[in-house]
């Protein structure tokens, strides 16, 4: 067991999410009313930088704020998780990052994002982050900020011998020289096809589809499949990790909850088959509760879960 606390480093966004419950989804010029409404920090970087610190990690931010009211939710939170905020900037040419989210009565989403401050981050900006790369263990990025910012972020952690982490969401065609650096590619299913350029329901299987990505260059592609588990393809593995039932209240946050859980697990020096199944467990537990930041899960929590599971849900897996 190693003694000091894993590094992680996760250049990403920070936004607002406004979420409510509304019957169904509306259509245009319809009013209807809704329940559960929930104004709480949100944005795929931020997520996973709190995530991973709950799960034990030396975690730290690379993010851009605007100076609106909004930017002191962000620092708020991270003061109380315990998230390395001296990467963490603010900008007065763009508003913090909001998003709109509305939940059917199945858990369900649809979401609408103003990435606003965090579309100001660039190389320059991850280059200011390059000493704390340097000492991490792993390296994560999310496409809610600029694809150089996201590049620039595997390259710095590739050259510093760090783990790189991209998960493309959400998703859009990348140049395929991205891939080069990336250790770790996490799409879902529809992710993964819009990285190819095609449509997000695309009939193809995402097996057939991964394997095309790890043509452009990905050394290992992780698809998470929702209620299905996850895919793992590698040089050597291809294997199937199953899902973990449980009550589902809200998936808002189970991406992220995943990431971070595979993050923390390769940091401590797991394989890729126990990282994503602590991924799988992670991101399972952030959809028993309403919010995403009141589902991230705590690591007692996660580490009982996957004990659990290796017992009933992986006992045949080898």
């Amino acid at each position: 067991m190693r003694m000091t606390k894993p590094k992680i480093t996760i250049v990403g966004s920070f936004a607002i999410g406004l979420t409510m419950r509304a019957p169904k989804l509306p259509i245009f010029g319809e009013t209807m009313l809704g329940t559960d409404f929930d104004m709480g920090p949100g944005g795929k970087g931020s997520n996973q930088a709190v995530a991973t610190a709950r799960l034990g990690a030396s975690s730290s931010l690379l993010a851009i704020l605007g100076t609106d009211k909004l930017a002191s939710i962000a620092t708020d939170l991270y003061a109380a998780e315990g998230v390395d905020t001296s990467l963490v900037t603010t900008r007065t040419e763009r508003a913090t990052g909001v998003g709109f989210i509305i939940l059917n009565d199945k858990g369900e989403n649809f979401i609408i994002l103003d990435m606003g401050a965090n579309e100001l981050m660039d190389a320059a900006t991850v280059d200011t982050a390059e000493a704390r790369i340097a000492e991490s263990d792993v390296v994560m990025t999310v496409l809610e900020v600029p694809t150089a910012a996201a590049t620039r972020a595997m390259e710095l952690g590739r050259k510093h011998g760090a783990r790189t982490i991209l998960n493309p969401a959400p998703a859009r065609q990348l140049p395929d020289t991205i891939f080069a650096w990336v250790d770790y590619l996490t799409p879902n299913e529809s992710e993964l096809r819009i990285l190819l350029g095609l449509p997000a329901d695309d009939p193809r299987s995402s097996r057939e589809l991964a394997r095309e990505l790890r043509r452009r260059g990905v050394r290992n592609v992780v698809v998470t499949l929702g209620r299905s588990g996850a895919l793992i393809l590698t040089d050597e593995i291809d294997v199937m990790v199953p899902a973990v039932p449980v009550e589902v209240t809200d998936t808002t946050g189970a991406g992220d909850a995943f990431n971070s859980g595979f993050a923390m697990a390769l940091a401590e020096g797991r394989d890729i088959v126990e990282a994503v199944r602590f991924g799988v467990v992670c991101g399972a537990i952030a959809c028993t509760r309403l919010g995403v930041i009141p589902g991230l899960p705590q690591r007692a929590q996660a580490d009982a879960l996957y004990a659990e599971a290796m017992k009933t849900v992986w006992k045949e897996q080898p």
